[in-house]
């Protein structure tokens, strides 16, 4: 099976997204995936990656090549951002996979439910916060001194998230959890 999973920016997303999905695909028992993330086009952001021009770009570029596209953006505040999500899986699903999920808030707030926080962190206050990269991921990443790595400490702590995938799921129950439960409902 190959996965396509389409960030709104690859450059930082790829380190987080990559290892999160190949592990929830091997939890699923589905170990023979190939996960790839879209690097061509570049979207260059969530304005763009919810343009349905855009996407009919990716799609035709690699249709054919792929069996399940999921496109994945930050939800970053916008409280109508799933009813866009929907709308791009009804134009894109007719005749492939193709699901949409947000994060709550950004991508990274995925990979902060996998590790193991710092002592004074409240999961509450870190789902809670609409900017996750500058309040808690990159303060992270500055303190265990990976901040310098790929992606700025993603390739790193995406990686180590990435073994602790349950703990996402459970924490993470309307985007993350809710996009495998729709992934392990795909024949």
């Amino acid at each position: 099976m190959r996965v396509l999973v389409i960030p709104e920016d690859f450059r930082n997303d790829q380190y987080l997204l990559k290892p999160l999905f190949k592990r929830l695909f091997a939890t699923m028992g589905r170990r023979n995936v190939r996960v790839r993330v879209c690097q061509d086009p570049l979207l260059g952001g969530v304005d763009e990656a919810l343009k349905s021009e855009r996407i009919q770009e990716v799609v035709e570029q690699h249709d054919g090549m792929t069996d399940i596209f999921i496109l994945c953006v930050d939800r970053d505040g916008v409280l109508g951002r799933r009813q866009r999500l929907d709308q791009l899986e009804g134009e894109f699903a007719n005749d492939r996979t193709f699901l949409a999920q947000n994060a709550w808030e950004e991508i990274e707030t995925w990979v902060l439910a996998g590790l193991d926080l710092p002592r004074g962190w409240r999961w509450a206050d870190v789902r809670a916060e609409v900017q996750v990269k500058e309040r808690y991921f990159d303060v992270l990443a500055d303190g265990r001194g990976v901040a310098d790595g790929p992606g700025g400490g993603r390739e790193t702590l995406g990686d180590e998230a990435a073994r602790n995938i349950t703990a996402i799921r459970q924490k993470c129950p309307e985007d993350f959890d809710a996009l495998a439960q729709r992934l392990e409902a795909l024949p």
